[in-house]
């Protein structure tokens, strides 16, 4: 199997599990190699979109029928976990909105979330609409930092390969900081 085999039937769902898991990195990259003709740049923000919904959806429903386990219990007692459920007292709609849109709240709102009064049914389609918006916003952020990428290398012609390794590359410098905030936060 060649590389240009591997990312035409991986690429999207690798986007889908990135946009699920780690966030807007994956889809940056997702953006990144849709603007080197790898993948569909419509396609990759259906599946970062498809991916948030997911995982938000799979954190609500943890906050909603395991409110009383250890896990949701040590996410409750962190300040980040308050102040999502300040701000989602004051202005529900808007935070099930924005949220995933602020650094350090992508995974405890849909928790909040989920261990408030809000129904189900407000939380799904606004969780959607919202995913698909980010889905947009960070695909495209990739897909013009396409070109910037492009102009940057100039005249060198990446082959497809060597543009894996650099987006794979990116994806593990993003997780590391990602990771490395996590821990100084939790210090």
């Amino acid at each position: 199997m060649t590389i240009e085999t591997f990312v035409a039937d991986y690429g999207l769902l690798a986007v889908v599990l990135g946009a699920g898991i780690e966030g807007e990195t994956a889809v940056v990259i997702g953006g990144l190699m849709a603007h080197q003709g790898l993948l569909s740049l419509p396609l990759v923000m259906v599946a970062a979109a498809v991916g948030s919904f997911a995982s938000d959806q799979i954190f609500f429903t943890i906050g909603r029928r395991f409110r009383q386990s250890a896990w949701v219990a040590r996410l409750t007692a962190r300040p980040a976990f308050a102040r999502a459920l300040t701000t989602l007292e004051r202005h529900p709609r808007a935070f099930i909105l924005g949220f995933r849109f602020l650094y350090g709240l992508r995974t405890i709102s849909p928790v909040a979330v989920g261990t408030s009064h809000i129904p189900t049914a407000t939380f799904v389609p606004l969780n959607a609409l919202a995913a698909a918006l980010w889905g947009m916003l960070f695909a495209t952020i990739g897909y013009v930092f396409g070109e910037g990428f492009a102009e940057l290398v100039g005249r060198v012609r990446l082959d497809r390969q060597t543009l894996l390794i650099v987006a794979a590359s990116l994806l593990v410098i993003g997780l590391a900081i990602r990771g490395a905030m996590r821990w100084r936060s939790g210090r």
